[in-house]
Formats: structure tokens, C-alpha cells, sequence
């Protein structure tokens, strides 16, 4: 599989330079500093591509695009959305005419992922991001003051929340805000709360037979403009995939996955195979959907969770925590060999460590919330291993 390392373009702290040195071959990035919705040029995107390649001695390439954002009009199906989706398609046109042909994005309202801690203390000093549902029924029913938010949650979290809320100052309020806000670096979009509760006003007459009538007719709209400029799209599931504030999410679970891959059948509508959003969901089976689902995973993203009864979950060591990594990676080192002996093009699958534990040196370097440098180094180097040995076992091409 492919090795692949996400980076936030110029502004990263961490440079190209030193991802060449943790092996990674793939960069997988995005331009964020263009607004939602608007076509991303051929002069823009080969400007970043050429960064990324301008040192041959490094063999980075630019492998995966993550995120082409999708306008909120388009979740909330307004009408007038043509413009919308024809920018969307020119920026795939834009993006397969500079070789860069597999591309992620999400289809979450609002927010994107979400934590309720970015620095959670572990044992030994790292910290890990982490949700606890405590402390987001506490901003939902005492924060934001959502109508009809206590339904949502059980007693005892409550409980806890009305303790949590008790004791906060106005600063650890503001924190938790500015939290729930962290999830989409680059976001244009970032709420006040005010602006968040109009933000979800806009969704009250949206369920989820909606957002997925909506999501389908994306699907139809973009997908065909994919297949024919030989771009692969990947859908990330929802994070946590649950719904939040009122909101629906509707890639959550196996059964919205089947929905999507349904809705536009195509090589080019895929999945980005996210093992720590689908790990903190209790109702998946996180390696059986890797086996389900392997045939239209086009990107995948290894990282593990710990996760209590109650929805609280912690971002855990690649190989820790809930979900059997040894048992996705041989599904999609399968899949991988699959492809390479039906001889298809691009037979590799590319894959990236996700969200690593701050570690050492990372602390204070100012990276962005999940993605230090040696909590991913010590992320990708765990999961290498891995692939190599099951690899090995079962004579796959790695």
C-alpha cells in the first residue's frame, strides 16, 4: 500500500524535508486557502503540486486531494445549485488534468470532526484528542441551548454535565467552543454561538431521508464528470458517526455505506475506509466492513479508539484501543492483490496514519490538533510493520 502522510501546504509546521524522512511517498493535502465552492484552478493546483515535487531527491508525489469541501447549499439541497456543482466538477476536470486523481471529501453538516479535548493527558505526558460525552451534552443543553437537547442524552451523562457546567468558568467555556470548531483546518466557516444555532436553524426541516436525497443527487451530479476525467472520489464517514446537535449524519454505518455506493453505482464513487471514525461508533463492526466494503475503498486512514458504553471515546495507539488493525490491513492488502492480479492501473491503495498521540518533541510545535509529527512517525512506523508482516505471511504484495 501506498504511504502517505497528510500535510497542510506551506503554512505546516512540519516541511516536505522531514516528511521524506519518515518514508512516506504520497502527500495528501488540499487548498484551503480557496473558499468553499469556488473552482480550484489548474494554476493553483499545479502550483501546489509542484512544491511537493520540487526536490526529486525526496520521491514525494502528490498522491491524495483531502478535502474538496462541499458547499453547505449542496448538503441543505437549496435550489440554484448549478453553479455549485459545476464548480465542483471543473475543480476535478482541473485537478485529474495535474495527475492528482483520487480525492476525499466528507458530506458532514456544519462540523466537521469533532472532539471535546485536543490535549487529553496519558500516562507518561503525550496527549490524545478526545470526545467525552460529558462535556458535549453540557455544551449542547448548556452552551448552546439547543431546544429539546436534553432528549438527545441519558440521565447519568447529564448528571455529569450539569456537574461539569457547575464548576466552568467562562474561559473552559470558550475552550470547548473553540473544540467543537477544530476539526476542519481551514475551515471558512467557524461559529460563534449564535452563529451556530442559526447554522443548525437552517437544518430543522432536514432528517436523514433528506440529507440522503441530497447526497444522492450530489452523487448523480459530480460522479459521471469523475468517471469521465479518471477521478476516484472517496467518501470520509462521519466523526463520531452519530448524529450531533440535532444534526443528521448519514455515512456513519454499514448500512449508509451500502447506501452510497448504491445510489451512483461507479469506480469513481468510493469510500475513504477511516477505521477511528467507524471505530467509535458501537454498532460497527469495523473489519467486516473492511471486508464488505474493500472492493470501493479508495483511500483509507489507520488509526485506532478507545470507547465507553456511554459515547465517550479517546484517540488510542495505532495498534491499541477497540478496533483489530491487523485484521483491516490483511482485508486490505486482499484487496490490494485482488486489483494487481485483475490488472488494474493504480492497483495500490494509498494509505496515511491518522490522528497521532503529541509525543515528545511534537509538544509546543504548534502543529494542527491531531496531526503531530512523531505521534504519526510512531503511527506509520507501527502500521508498516504490520503490513509487512501479514504481507509476508500471506505472500502480498505490499
Amino acid at each position: 500500500m501506498e504511504q502517505t502522510w497528510r500535510w497542510f501546504g506551506p503554512d505546516d509546521p512540519i516541511t516536505l524535508p522531514q516528511i521524506g524522512q519518515v518514508g512516506a511517498s504520497g502527500i495528501v493535502t488540499a487548498l484551503h486557502h480557496i473558499p468553499y465552492g469556488v473552482v480550484w484552478s489548474v494554476e493553483e493546483i499545479a502550483k501546489r503540486r509542484d512544491m511537493i515535487e520540487a526536490d526529486a531527491s525526496l520521491g514525494l508525489r502528490w498522491s491524495v486531494v483531502e478535502s474538496l469541501p462541499v458547499s453547505e447549499a449542496i448538503k441543505l439541497g437549496e435550489d440554484n445549485l448549478a453553479s455549485l456543482f459545476e464548480n465542483y466538477r471543473q475543480s476535478l476536470r482541473n485537478l485529474a488534468s495535474c495527475g492528482v486523481t483520487t480525492v476525499c471529501y466528507n458530506f458532514m453538516p456544519v462540523l466537521d470532526w469533532t472532539r471535546t479535548e485536543l490535549a487529553h493527558r496519558l500516562p507518561g505526558g503525550g496527549t490524545a484528542l478526545r470526545f467525552d460525552a460529558d462535556r458535549y451534552a453540557a455544551f449542547d443543553c448548556y452552551i448552546l441551548e439547543r431546544p429539546n437537547a436534553e432528549a438527545d442524552h441519558a440521565s447519568d451523562v447529564l448528571d455529569r454535565a450539569r456537574a461539569w457546567i457547575g464548576r466552568a468558568s467562562q474561559a473552559d467555556k470558550d475552550r470547548l467552543l473553540a473544540t467543537i470548531m477544530a476539526g476542519l483546518p481551514g475551515a471558512f466557516d467557524r461559529y460563534d454561538v449564535p452563529g451556530l444555532r442559526r447554522m443548525l436553524a437552517r437544518y430543522r426541516d432536514i432528517g436523514h431521508a433528506e440529507l440522503r436525497d441530497n447526497y444522492a443527487r450530489f452523487l448523480r451530479e459530480v460522479v459521471p464528470a469523475a468517471e469521465e476525467c479518471g477521478v476516484r472520489l472517496c467518501v470520509h464517514p462521519d466523526d463520531p458517526p452519530r448524529d450531533l446537535f440535532g444534526l443528521p449524519r448519514v455515512v456513519s454505518n454499514a448500512d449508509d455505506l451500502q447506501f452510497i455506493v448504491d445510489a451512483c453505482p461507479s469506480p469513481a464513487n468510493g469510500i475513504t475506509f477511516c477505521t477511528g471514525a467507524l471505530g467509535a461508533g458501537a454498532q460497527n463492526d469495523v473489519p467486516a466492513m473492511a471486508v464488505r466494503f474493500a472492493p470501493h475503498v479508495q483511500f483509507v486512514h489507520l488509526r485506532n479508539v478507545s470507547k465507553s458504553p456511554d459515547g465517550t471515546f479517546m484517540e488510542a495507539d495505532h495498534l491499541g484501543g477497540d478496533v483489530d488493525m491487523v485484521a483491516v490491513v490483511t482485508a486490505m492488502l486482499n484487496e490490494q492483490a485482488r486489483r494487481k492480479d485483475a490488472g488494474e492501473p493504480g492497483w495500490r491503495i494509498p494509505f496515511r496514519p491518522d490522528h497521532g498521540h503529541e509525543l515528545l518533541d511534537d509538544t509546543g510545535r504548534g502543529t494542527h490538533p491531531g496531526y503531530p509529527l512523531i505521534g504519526r512517525l510512531k503511527g506509520l512506523a507501527e502500521i508498516r510493520g504490520v503490513m509487512t508482516a501479514v504481507a509476508a505471511i500471506n505472500h502480498l504484495p505490499v
